[in-house]
Parts: structure tokens; sequence; C-alpha cells
């Protein structure tokens, strides 16, 4: 193995956090306030479109023709501050990590900025991979994956993937990639390794490095 994929949001730090949930707040406000969409159809069209596209940006693209960034700025638009802090047993655990680090994220590469130098994680990735990668396109489509393949220079089977979704996770299995599912429950077949919180990860790989 050579590199080590990390989803970024409900990934490296606990869910618990709810920071995502001031996200869902702004999606919901865009599409109420920008785009005019009725209040009493937008939780529907945001569950049909995440079944259909893997996001809600890529469903107004398609449906509205919104402007992604404009959309991107708007519901990133929130305070990481409130929910988040730093985690210098993440910081720690993460330095051991010798293989190559990337964050490949369905965010914009400004909240993931924000969100690492909050954690205080900046500095520990080589890139960052945003939703822009592939044309707006999200995990688990394919598509964003073989970009971020293509632009480290690596195949599937040399990295590895962690991962709070199990979907995002089958996609990566696909691929030929390793795969860490970050977080409770029962795992499909598809994923490797399962660890409580990111900070497990070094232990998570010496599935693959021994």
């Amino acid at each position: 193995m050579k590199a080590v994929l990390f989803d970024l949001d409900n990934t490296l730090y606990s869910p618990d956090r709810e920071l995502f949930s001031l996200i869902d707040v702004r999606i919901n406000r865009y599409m109420t306030d920008v785009v005019a969409i009725p209040v009493a159809e937008v939780d529907e069209m945001r569950r049909r479109y995440w079944l259909q596209y893997g996001a809600t940006l890529q469903g107004l693209i398609r449906h509205y023709g919104v402007d992604p960034e404009d959309y991107l700025e708007f519901v990133h638009d929130i305070d990481v501050h409130s929910r988040l802090c730093r985690d210098p047993l993440l910081r720690t655990a993460l330095e051991g990590v010798t293989l190559r680090k990337a964050v490949f994220t369905n965010g914009s590469d400004g909240h993931a900025r924000r969100v690492l130098e909050i954690l205080g994680l900046s500095g520990l990735f080589e890139q960052i991979f945003d939703i822009r990668v592939a044309s707006y396109l999200p995990k688990p489509q394919a598509a964003p994956y073989r970009k971020v393949l293509e632009r480290l220079g690596l195949e599937g089977a040399h990295c590895i993937m962690v991962e709070d979704s199990v979907e995002n996770l089958r996609t990566a299995k696909e691929l030929g990639m390793g795969t860490v599912l970050v977080g409770p429950g029962d795992p499909p077949p598809f994923v490797d390794v399962q660890v409580a919180t990111a900070a497990e990860v070094p232990q998570a790989l010496s599935h693959w490095l021994g």
C-alpha cells in the first residue's frame, strides 16, 4: 500500500459533533431561498437526489441549473468553531502514518481546510480532493475515485479508503482499494477493517502492512 485516502465529515471527527447538521440547514435554505423550491418539497427532493446522484448538489445542477460554486459557498458558510476543536490525539495518530495521506471529500476545499485547521490537522495531507475533482460528481459515483487515483498516479490496489459511509466504501472496494469503516454497526463483507474513530487508523493499517 502507498496511500491512505480520508473522508472528512463524520470521519475525521465524530458525528456526535453534529457539524453536518449545520450544513443540512444551509442546504435547505439554499433550496428554498435561492432556488425557490417550496418548503414542503425539500425533504423528499433531497432524499431522491441523494439516491439518484449521491448528493443534493448534483440534482440541483441537473434539474435547476444552479451555479455549483454559489451553492458550495452558501452551504459551507457555517460556524465550524461552534462544533469542533483541536484533536491532539488524532494528529499524533496520523503523524504516525508513513503512507501518503490525502483528504477525499464531497464537500468543498475551503470547508475541508477550515475543518482541518480547527482539528489541528493542517499540513498532514499532501492534497485535498473535493467535490470539484470530477466536475461536481460526488462519491459514491466511481468517476471522482478514478480522478483521485489519476491525480495521485496510483492504482486502486495501492490505496486504502477511510470512510464513515458504507456506500462510499463499496465503490472503493470495487476499484480495488482497501477499506476502513469508521463508526459503529455491522460492516458488510467489502469492509476490510472497522474502527471506532479515525485515531485508530494506524492500528487498522496493520491489516495490510503487518
